[in-house]
């Protein structure tokens, strides 16, 4: 499972929002076991104390790194050079990096060039290289809705403010989750995709169709458009034909398979 492999967790913590962070390492959990968890800035800042409590909550090391020049994040290179030497070190299966940075895509390219997994974490403001640069890109915003509409389920009568990093998306026909809601761009990028692993007939198991999606754009997820999963998505767009089928492998078990619409 990939809940168990080892990752290690390294957060830009100039380029990273403090209040953001217990929502983000509850997102990391589902992809790995964070056995290495850093945070890098400069400590010795009064504008960091505030990140202390969090950081304890999370048994997270901060590592200190000096601004030795004025408008020079010397952040990046301690960060650059831990991951390296962690790498050598053959602890770890994946890393996750929490920045929002463009100057961490080489350090991406180089540790998929060395067989890891790399997920990036960081807000909608980050640079389309260092987003491709990852097998998977998740956006701070999103991770803060969730955390909102969790906390708003469990305050039934009271109608809790939209504290998320952006405001919550207008939607057409004033329900959300509506076919119209899903940019055009993506059903067709869904239908490609689906008629690349497809069989003969056109049906593609929607396993890999997930998994092909992810490669061609690190950032896709279900969650930018406000489904919690690819399936509720593709149901909603009604742009698809679904067929669920017994694994045979599995004798409990069941496998969706979509094509698209003739």
């Amino acid at each position: 499972m990939q809940q168990d492999r080892f990752m290690a967790v390294l957060i830009d913590a100039d380029n990273a929002p403090r209040k953001s962070l217990k929502n983000i390492m509850e997102e990391i959990a589902v992809y790995g076991n964070p056995t290495v968890k850093r945070i890098y800035g400069d400590w010795t800042s009064p504008n960091m104390n505030s990140w202390k409590q969090s950081l304890l909550e999370n048994a997270i090391t901060p590592v200190q790194q000096y601004g030795y020049t004025t408008g020079k994040n010397s952040t990046d290179s301690a960060m650059i050079i831990d991951a390296m030497d962690i790498l050598y070190s053959g602890r770890v299966e994946a890393f996750c990096l929490v920045s929002s940075d463009s100057d961490f895509t080489r350090l991406a390219v180089r540790l998929r060039e060395a067989g890891m997994t790399v997920i990036g974490i960081g807000e909608r403001k980050t640079p389309s290289p260092f987003i491709q640069a990852c097998d998977k890109f998740i956006y701070i915003e999103i991770l803060n809705e969730r955390s909102r509409k969790e906390k708003q389920k469990q305050k039934p009568g009271r109608e809790p403010q939209n504290t998320s990093a952006e405001p919550e998306p207008e939607h057409r026909n004033g329900r959300p989750n509506e076919p119209s809601d899903i940019p055009q761009e993506i059903i067709d990028f869904i239908a490609v995709t689906v008629d690349d692993v497809g069989d003969e007939d056109g049906w593609a198991y929607l396993g890999e169709v997930g998994g092909l999606l992810q490669k061609k754009q690190p950032d896709f997820d279900p969650r930018n458009f406000g489904f919690k999963k690819l399936t509720l998505l593709i149901e909603a767009s009604g742009c698809f034909v679904m067929d669920v089928r017994e694994n045979l492998l599995k004798g409990n078990g069941k496998l969706i398979y979509i094509s698209n619409k003739k």
